[in-house]
């Protein structure tokens, strides 16, 4: 009995410990809060005041056909249950006050060659700074030659380590900013340090924890979480091991706590699976209707912090978009309609931010959040020029493209905005075909458009016509409705008009089996 109590007061999958106290960490205002909403489904949808009519027939269509799957779907409770139920220890409650601790590898295949170790420290300060009630006490560049070793560090750093962590008053928690630690690698800290440890993957989750709102954003969250449990599990076994009960079993089941614990885990994480497939579906299906409206789609993306959100603000009018100068302050997609010159509606798709180091675990979970990238009609690739990184930012987010396994034709039609040039005093791009932009001030931005606009119109295969149209009949407005007008040049004396449109060949097709037109 003395080693179920000890049990169920460390390890927090069993059923009678499930209660969790709620994660102290800031929560962001939403994107769209204050506009309707379109389509209550995995991801928000805000629409600016130049939406039409055809994108609430969408928003109307697609409610009917979420209402009819909602029973397959994991209840909002659930999911709620889900995400609060099993967060990774220590990480959550209460304030933190941080030592962080950058490993700084001199050669090998873990030494960084598109940053330098001083940039990874404020990257490192800047994720820390970004959680409330979390402050930076303390802070060191350690190098190292073993980062693949137990203590990462040789023996006479790790001591000078141990000493300068252990002489600086009201340390609560270390940042060893490493992608990932292993459990060994933690367990050892832990226990010579007398702290909380984490890395870059449990800091960055803890981040997104805080941003989430919507179910899919709290089931990837809950997904990406397993791995993090799972290390706990084996240093809390260990310690059970060392008082002698790691071993045992529960009651006749045959079957070790250890056992029962990685089971509960599986459980879980089939669960979350399965439930992020009914949504990725369910995400498929509302694509394939804004296909069939044929709105564009412009996947908005960048490192962190970029400007992203800024950006699609200023060039939607979007008022409910809050932007915020804050490291992965959008998490959950949204998607906002704007117009182009022509009068063209588009979907801006406003995705998660990148960033370097980012473990391949944390952007498997959240894969389907990005699938909306694989399947846009043109990418907006937003760089901060003002950042002393800029180059090697630009260099991790195209590598996370290539992982992702974008199409070539997206990224060879890719837009590069050059942002926040407001902050330089003069700045001229050396790469030809960048498109400069200060999306705070709304500088470039008639440029830019007229740069989607040209990308789109190619990428779409529409066509811009001049088409006679005969002012009796409701050509004209058929052609409002279903097409972009960009031009009408009126012959009163004839009863008829030549409209300039752009049109998809499928539209244009049935345009002239309506009206009988050859």
């Amino acid at each position: 009995m003395k080693t179920l109590r000890f049990v169920h007061s460390r390890l927090p999958l069993f059923p009678r410990s499930c209660q969790r106290p709620a994660v102290a960490c800031r929560l962001l205002p939403t994107s769209h809060r204050g506009q309707p909403p379109v389509l209550q489904s995995n991801r928000s949808l805000a629409l600016s005041a130049s939406s039409l009519k055809n994108w609430k027939d969408l928003g109307s269509s697609s409610h009917t056909e979420e209402e009819e799957e909602d029973g397959d779907l994991l209840e909002e409770t659930e999911v709620e249950e889900l995400f609060q139920q099993h967060v990774p220890a220590g990480i959550g409650q209460g304030q933190h006050r941080v030592f962080i601790v950058h490993p700084d590898v001199k050669w090998g295949s873990r030494k960084q060659n598109l940053t330098t170790a001083e940039l990874m420290m404020a990257e490192a300060e800047g994720l820390v700074n970004t959680l409330d009630n979390w402050t930076v006490v303390d802070k060191i560049i350690l190098s190292t030659k073993t980062p693949e070793k137990k203590k990462i560090f040789g023996k006479g750093n790790f001591q000078l380590l141990t000493g300068k962590i252990r002489g600086t008053p009201g340390v609560t928690a270390v940042f060893v900013n490493v992608d990932r630690l292993s459990s060994v690698s933690e367990r050892e800290f832990e226990e010579t340090w007398g702290v909380k440890v984490f890395d870059r993957y449990s800091v960055v989750l803890h981040i997104f924890r805080c941003n989430a709102r919507t179910k899919e954003a709290k089931l990837q969250i809950s997904l990406a979480e397993i791995p993090l449990l799972r290390s706990r599990l084996k240093n809390d076994m260990a310690d059970l091991d060392q008082q002698g009960g790691g071993a045992r079993y529960i009651g006749g089941s045959g079957e070790t706590l250890y056992e029962v614990q990685q089971r509960l885990l599986k459980e879980r994480e089939t669960r979350i699976r399965s439930a992020l497939e009914k949504l990725r579906r369910k995400r498929h299906l509302l694509r394939s209707q804004r296909k069939h409206r044929e709105f564009p789609t412009v996947s908005v993306l960048g490192y962190t912090n970029c400007g992203k959100t800024t950006l699609i603000k200023a060039l939607t009018g979007d008022s409910g978009l809050q932007p915020r100068n804050q490291l992965f302050a959008t998490l959950d997609v949204t998607v906002h309609a704007g117009q182009l010159p022509s009068h063209m509606t588009v979907l801006y798709v406003d995705t998660i931010g990148f960033l370097s180091q980012l473990p391949h675990q944390l952007i498997d979970s959240f894969s389907a959040t990005l699938e909306d990238i694989i399947h846009s009609d043109l990418l907006v690739h937003v760089r901060d020029v003002s950042h002393p990184e800029t180059v090697n930012q630009k260099a991790n987010v195209l590598n996370v493209l290539r992982n992702l396994q974008i199409p070539h034709r997206l990224l060879d039609s890719m837009i590069e905005v050059h942002n926040k040039i407001d902050l330089l005093g003069s700045y001229e791009s050396s790469e030809p075909g960048a498109v400069l932009i200060s999306a705070l001030q709304q500088r470039g931005l008639d440029e830019l458009k007229r740069a989607v606009e040209q990308e789109v119109v190619k990428s779409t295969g529409k066509q811009i016509l001049d088409l006679r149209v005969n002012l009796s009949s409701p050509q004209l407005s058929w052609l409002y409705k279903e097409a972009t007008v960009q031009d009408v040049q009126v012959n009163a004396e004839e009863g008829s008009a030549v409209v300039k449109v752009i049109i998809s060949a499928a539209d244009h097709g049935r345009y002239k089996k309506l009206f009988e037109i050859r």
